[in-house]
């Protein structure tokens, strides 16, 4: 079972600044990569890895220790799963929101557009919603929104209105019969971008990816304890920008909030103002890491607070 290269390991790790009896979380456990790491710097401390895939629970045998424990759990019960451990603050979170190769390389389980299978999709194989469900089921209109938002697709509305209509002649369930559903919309010569962003939207869509990060992120605000750090290694705009605003502003839209003193409210600090890309090394050897974005964060401890109000 091939897992792949973890992306920006050393980096990642880094930015976490791991104290040997610190208690950290990998809420992207994937294929253990940076889950390994992150042990290597431990004495006493403790790592807890979430990861929602059978696959991944499989992988987490490996690192089996006094120092480690599996959750087979998504990242947005991230506090509940926690407290059923008995842990109410953690030093130190790190995410990881790629798909991992393992995944995307299992045909069966209809990631990649290289490969015949079914139209599936799902992190979490137990979890109801499928891409075939979406495809077949959703309306016109909900398809040409989740196409224009999930894959910034420019022909949105012309692909739902080519979906439907060639549903209605029979059911989509494989890759193969998707890809020819939509031929006559797929620009020429730009295919493998078309059908990259059309099976992002999918993705994001069965496994209501940007609402759990969402959940994952102000509940990690919540756990982190004064000083901690949150590092998270994005791959699309979107999730960047969910990232970037909550690091900043504390929140996902609008402007940050302001108490009677003028302090920003907000949970987080950002450790450094640009996203940090990965080194050149790291490209030519791994074409996964092209598009990620690591953003690390601090939690600001109450002290802080009461300082920024004497000062004034």
């Amino acid at each position: 079972m091939a897992y792949h290269n973890p992306v920006m390991l050393s980096e990642s790790v880094e930015a976490l600044a791991i104290h040997p009896a610190g208690v950290y979380v990998d809420v992207t456990f994937g294929g253990g990569g940076h889950s390994s790491e992150i042990l290597k710097h431990l004495e006493t401390g403790k790592l807890y890895s979430f990861d929602q895939d059978s696959d991944a629970e499989e992988q987490s045998e490996k690192l089996e220790g006094p120092n480690f424990q599996f959750v087979k759990a998504n990242f947005r019960h991230l506090k509940k799963f926690l407290r059923l451990y008995g842990v109410k603050h953690v030093d130190g979170i790190l995410a990881d929101l790629g798909v991992s190769s393992h995944q995307f390389n299992t045909a069966e389980r209809g990631f990649s557009t290289r490969f015949e299978g079914p139209l599936d999709m799902r992190m979490d194989t137990n979890a109801p919603l499928s891409a075939k469900e979406i495809i077949n089921t959703y309306p016109e209109e909900q398809l040409h929104k989740i196409f224009g938002m999930y894959g910034e697709v420019k022909n949105a509305k012309t692909l739902a209105q080519h979906i439907v209509a060639a549903r209605s002649g029979q059911e989509i369930n494989t890759i193969a019969e998707f890809k020819k559903a939509i031929a006559g919309v797929t620009p020429k010569g730009k295919e493998n971008k078309y059908l990259a962003q059309v099976f992002q939207a999918l993705r994001i869509e069965a496994n209501d990816e940007l609402k759990a990060l969402e959940e994952m992120l102000l509940q990690a605000a919540e756990v982190l304890k004064p000083g901690g750090r949150l590092v998270v290694i994005s791959y699309h705009s979107l999730e960047d920008r969910m990232v970037k605003n909550f690091f900043q502003k504390g929140k996902f839209h609008g402007e940050v909030e302001k108490d009677f003193f003028g302090n920003e409210i907000k949970p987080l600090e950002p450790v450094v103002r640009k996203a940090l890309t990965p080194s050149a090394e790291e490209l030519l050897e791994n074409n996964r890491s092209r598009s990620a974005k690591l953003r690390i964060a601090t939690k600001i401890g109450e002290l802080k607070f009461e300082e920024s109000s004497k000062k004034r």
